[in-house]
C-alpha cells in the first residue's frame, strides 16, 4: 500500500533496474547526443525537458507518424528522455558523455548488455512507453496476445506511459501514533486532474488539431544559405507539426488538458516506528499527467497518477525519543545517595503504564539499562526494548547538617580534595580512627557520636 523512504534526496524518482534496459535493435547503433535529440540545452530545466520530449513523442509516435524513419525518431526520442529525465544519468552524461554508458557509446545499458538467456520478463513492467511483458512474451512465444501488431518489429503495439507529478504532503502527528501508528488518517492536498469538459483533450468537442501552417505538418523549416539547405525546429508549432486553433480550445482548461483541484484527498493507514523526517509513499494518488492528448492519440498512450509523499512531523514527546528505528529511550533522574547505596525507581511507559525497576549500589551516571519488549512494535509482531538512562543528580548542601554528613562522607573515603567548613579539626578527629579501622566498634561509635552532638549544636543555634 505504501513505502517510506528514508533519505529525502529520493522524492520524485523511481529508480528499477529495468531501466538500463532499451529495445535490442537500437542497442547496437550509434549513441547520438540527447540535448540535440530534444532541441535542449545543458541549463533546461526536468520541466522544459520534459515538455520537449512530450511534444516530440506525440509527433513521432508510430501510431501516429507513418512516414518512413519516424519510428527511429520515436526510440531516439526514449533514448534521450531516458538520461535526461534521470538526474544520476544526466550528471554523467555531462560529464563523460558517450562514454558514461558503455564503450562505444552504445546507449543507456552498454553495448554488453544483452538479453540472451531471459524467458520471463513480467519482472521488468513497463519501461520507456513498451510493455516488456508484451513485447518480449511476442518475440519469445510468451505472453501479450490479444494486442495489435501495428509499428512493433516484435508483433506487439508499442506504446507510451505518462506519469504525473508527486505531491508532497506534510503532516504532524503525536509521539505514540509515530510509534503506533495511525488508522484512516484523512490527507487534504491539490493535484492536477483531467479536464471535466474536454476529458483532458485541450480542445472542445469536435476540434481537431490542424497542420501547422508554416512547416506543412512537418515540424521543421528548411533554409537556403549559400547554397547549403538547413533544417531547423518550426517555431510556430514547436517541432510538433501542429496546431491548435485559439477557437479550438477548451474553455475550461485553455488547451492544457488538465485542471488544478484543490478538495483532493485520501485516506491512508499509516505504519508504526515512524521518525521525524520520514516519507511514506502512497502510490497513485498524485497529479495525473500535464500532457493533452488528442482523441486519436488515447487508444497509444497510457496515462498514471504521481504519488502522494507524506512527509512526517512528529510532535516531540517531553519524556520519549526514539533511537534506533526501534528502541525507545526515557531519562531517569536518580539522588546520588540510591546511586550509592541503591534502591528501586518507577518509570513511565509509551503504553500509558509503569514499570518498577531495582537501582543497582554503585549505578553510574548515563548507565543504560534495557527492558525487552517494550519499545516500537515490528511487523512480526516483536518489539524493540526500552532504555532507562540514569542521571545521577548531585545537589549542593541545603543546610549545615547535610555539609556536615558530606564532610564527614569525605574523611571517610579519604577525599582529600573536598572543601571542608564545618568543624575541620573535630571532624578528622571523630572520623580517623573510622577510616583507620571502619569495622571497629570503638572507632563507629565515636563517629556516630561526633555526628549525634553536631546535629545537637546546629538544632540548639
Amino acid at each position: 500500500m505504501f513505502q517510506v523512504l528514508k533519505n529525502a534526496s529520493r522524492l520524485g524518482c523511481s529508480p528499477s533496474i529495468y531501466r538500463q534496459f532499451h529495445t535490442t535493435r537500437r542497442i547496437l547503433q550509434e549513441f547520438k547526443d540527447p540535448y540535440k535529440i530534444l532541441g535542449v540545452g545543458k541549463s533546461s530545466s526536468p520541466s522544459e525537458i520534459k515538455k520537449a520530449y512530450y511534444k516530440l513523442a506525440k509527433k513521432y509516435h508510430p501510431d501516429i507518424n507513418k512516414e518512413q524513419g519516424a519510428g527511429d525518431k520515436f526510440h531516439d526520442l526514449q533514448n534521450a528522455y531516458e538520461i535526461l529525465s534521470d538526474a544520476d544519468k544526466k550528471r554523467q552524461y555531462d560529464q563523460f558523455g558517450a562514454a558514461a554508458f558503455g564503450q562505444g557509446g552504445a546507449g543507456p545499458g552498454g553495448a554488453g548488455e544483452g538479453f540472451g538467456g531471459f524467458s520471463d520478463f513480467s519482472g521488468f513492467g513497463n519501461f520507456g512507453g513498451i510493455n516488456f511483458e508484451d513485447l518480449f512474451g511476442a518475440a519469445f512465444g510468451g505472453g501479450g496476445a490479444g494486442r495489435s501488431s501495428r509499428g512493433s518489429p516484435f508483433g506487439s503495439t508499442m506504446f507510451r506511459e505518462y506519469r504525473g507529478d508527486p505531491i508532497e504532503v506534510s503532516y504532524r502527528m503525536p509521539f505514540k501514533d509515530a510509534v503506533f501508528g495511525a488508522k484512516d488518517v484523512n490527507l487534504k492536498f491539490r493535484a492536477l486532474d483531467p479536464c471535466g469538459v474536454c476529458d483532458g483533450s485541450g480542445m472542445k468537442t469536435g476540434a481537431k488539431p490542424q497542420a501547422c501552417p508554416s512547416c506543412h505538418g512537418t515540424g521543421t523549416t528548411v533554409h537556403v544559405r549559400a547554397g547549403f539547405q538547413m533544417a531547423t525546429t518550426c517555431q510556430q508549432c514547436g517541432g510538433e507539426g501542429t496546431t491548435t486553433r485559439p477557437e479550438d480550445l477548451c474553455g475550461s482548461c485553455h488547451g492544457e488538458g488538465v485542471e488544478w483541484t484543490k478538495d483532493k484527498s485520501v485516506c491512508v493507514d499509516l505504519p508504526q516506528g515512524l521518525q521525524d523526517g520520514d516519507v511514506v509513499r502512497v502510490p497513485g494518488q498524485g497529479s495525473y499527467p500535464d500532457i493533452a492528448v488528442p482523441p486519436e492519440m488515447k487508444n497509444s498512450v497510457r496515462l498514471r497518477r504521481g504519488d502522494v509523499l507524506v512527509r512526517i512531523r512528529v510532535n516531540k514527546d517531553p519524556r520519549f525519543s526514539i533511537r534506533d528505528k526501534w528502541d525507545i529511550w526515557f531519562i531517569q533522574d536518580i539522588p546520588i545517595t540510591t546511586a550509592a547505596l541503591g534502591g528501586t525507581v518507577q518509570v513511565p511507559t509509551v503504553d500509558d503504564s509503569h514499570v518498577r525497576l531495582r537501582v543497582q549500589p554503585g549505578t553510574q551516571h548515563d548507565q543504560v539499562i534495557s527492558i525487552p519488549n517494550m519499545g516500537v512494535p515490528r511487523v512480526a509482531g516483536t518489539r524493540g526494548s526500552m532504555k532507562v538512562q540514569y542521571k545521577i543528580q548531585v545537589k549542593k548542601p541545603q543546610s549545615k547538617a547535610e555539609r556536615c554528613l558530606w564532610e564527614a562522607l569525605a574523611n571517610i573515603t579519604n577525599d582529600s580534595n573536598a572543601k571542608r567548613t564545618e568543624n575541620l579539626e573535630t571532624t578528622e578527629k571523630a572520623t580517623e580512627a573510622a577510616t583507620t579501622n571502619p569495622d571497629n566498634p570503638s572507632a563507629l561509635r565515636r563517629l556516630e557520636s561526633f555526628i549525634s552532638n553536631t546535629f545537637k549544636k546546629i538544632k540548639g543555634e
